[in-house]
């Protein structure tokens, strides 16, 4: 009886109908993602609340940074995920269990390598982005603990990507919220009882990474289903090693890219002063709740795409992208406006109450104008993210790479250094994302109809000469 319950959380998306178990894979890993932003707003409002402004600012300026340097590594993650995907529709479990031992000695090995190297590096990536010299310590002694905790954030990331490579969102939920909650309690206890500021923050983070690291290779160990790890199997499979690398280093790429360009925007916005970095991190947070739907939407268009390329049912490929395509419309219109339309109360849980009316007043202002231009068209990069990684998921990803490189990335640093200078208000320099959205998104439209189009003439012209022959 264990054993079946253990296998019936796995989703084979190949086969039945596509809308309940799309639905089934996403709303967790909604839930999933939105646990993680909860968590880590409690992290901002105790300190907002606790320690400062000022200090608010000094994590929040850190995002952008962080996201840099563990990027290429989630981009590992998610090829690994596509590959345990098409592994699982293919029904190859002797290539699953390669993929698996093999992504998981990569998360140690990565996790150990660049959470070592990017602690060293803190202060100088810091200082280079300009951060208000207010902010400055604050900010280092933050950013110096969470990259010591990286190895577990890798750990995390790789297996929570495995089990969703077989349709299973639930287990990373449970885990994550577990490991919320210690979070939580242990940034009460280290910000408010033992005034530990941002470091109390750091810890605690790291502390819950820790714990669902642990419980992610604990579920792993059990299993019974489609996936079971053994220590004693750990190795690199070089053909599932070069598969992952082959998915995951275009996308690891791209995001750490992709980063490069809102480091370069963050030391942009950091020129305007400590209120408006103060402010954009608070609608940063904010608007991370609508992003959160559309990642897990566009990476349940991602695992279902996978395994449906892996069984070769193009049909079901082209549903599954109209669909996710529809459903992230939906929500990130809704979450987006609703965001908007109560940015008063959602700024006020992260302000300090104590600083002067001005220095208040310009800290709203300057959230509410970044919410309005990003959070009010989210909607486009939603639509942008289920294409690409939809052609990730057929196969595409060093393809995908290219289109958000230019649309987004390439896009967006002409933007700052040759558009923004010329009208250098805050509301112009946030608009390089709504117009990077629709340009990336018309392109990726464009180019996955071929692809899908083209690979399905393939697929029916190959089975044609067996039939013949």
């Amino acid at each position: 009886m264990a054993a079946k319950t253990l296998k019936n959380r796995e989703i084979d998306m190949t086969t039945g109908s596509l809308f309940p178990k799309i639905i089934a894979f996403a709303v967790p890993l909604i839930v999933t993602s939105i646990l993680q932003l909860l968590f880590n707003s409690a992290d901002m409002i105790v300190v907002g609340q606790f320690v400062s402004n000022d200090a608010v600012g000094a994590v929040g300026s850190t995002g952008s940074l962080n996201a840099l340097m563990i990027n290429l590594a989630i981009g590992l993650s998610v090829g690994a995920g596509v590959v345990l995907a098409g592994a699982y529709g293919a029904h190859n479990k002797q290539y699953g269990s390669e993929v698996l031992h093999t992504a998981m000695l990569i998360s140690v090995i990565i996790g150990a390598v660049m959470g070592g190297t990017s602690f060293f590096l803190a202060r100088d990536l810091i200082v280079i982005m300009g951060t208000p010299e207010v902010q400055l310590d604050d900010a280092v002694r933050y950013i110096e603990i969470i990259f010591l905790g990286m190895p577990f954030n890798m750990v995390y990331n790789f297996g929570a990507s495995m089990l969703r490579g077989t349709g299973d969102t639930k287990r990373p939920l449970i885990y994550l919220s577990i490991a919320g909650v210690v979070n939580v309690i242990v940034n009460v206890i280290a910000v408010v009882l033992l005034k530990m500021g941002v470091a109390g923050v750091a810890i605690a983070t790291v502390i819950s990474q820790a714990i669902s690291a642990v419980l992610v290779v604990i579920t792993l160990i059990k299993s019974t289903g489609f996936l079971h790890f053994s220590l004693k199997k750990l190795k690199i499979h070089k053909r599932a090693l070069k598969d992952i690398l082959r998915l995951g280093v275009p996308s690891g790429l791209q995001g750490s890219l992709f980063c490069i360009t809102n480091v370069l925007l963050q030391t942009a916005v950091n020129g305007f002063g400590s209120e408006v970095v103060n402010g954009c991190a608070i609608a940063t947070q904010i608007e991370g709740y609508v992003y959160a739907i559309i990642s897990s939407i566009s990476g349940t268009a991602l695992t279902v795409v996978g395994q449906n390329y892996g069984a070769r049912d193009y049909k079901r490929i082209k549903k599954t992208i109209i669909i996710s395509t529809v459903f992230v419309l939906i929500a990130s219109l809704a979450a987006g406006w609703l965001a908007i339309l109560m940015n008063k109360p959602l700024i006020a849980l992260f302000t300090d109450k104590s600083a002067s009316p001005e220095q208040l007043e310009r800290i709203v202002s300057c959230a509410y104008q970044k919410m309005l231009i990003i959070a009010g068209t989210y909607f486009l990069d939603g639509i942008m993210e289920v294409l690409t990684y939809s052609l990730r998921g057929i196969g595409y990803s060093v393809t995908a790479m290219i289109i958000v490189l230019v649309g987004t990335c390439a896009f967006r640093i002409i933007w700052i250094y040759l558009i923004f200078p010329a009208y250098k208000t805050l509301s112009f320099l946030f608009m390089l994302y709504p117009i990077s959205w629709l340009l990336t998104l018309l392109t990726a439209g464009v180019v996955l109809a071929i692809m899908i189009s083209r690979d399905e003439k393939r697929e029916a012209s190959g089975q044609k000469n067996i039939e013949n022959a």
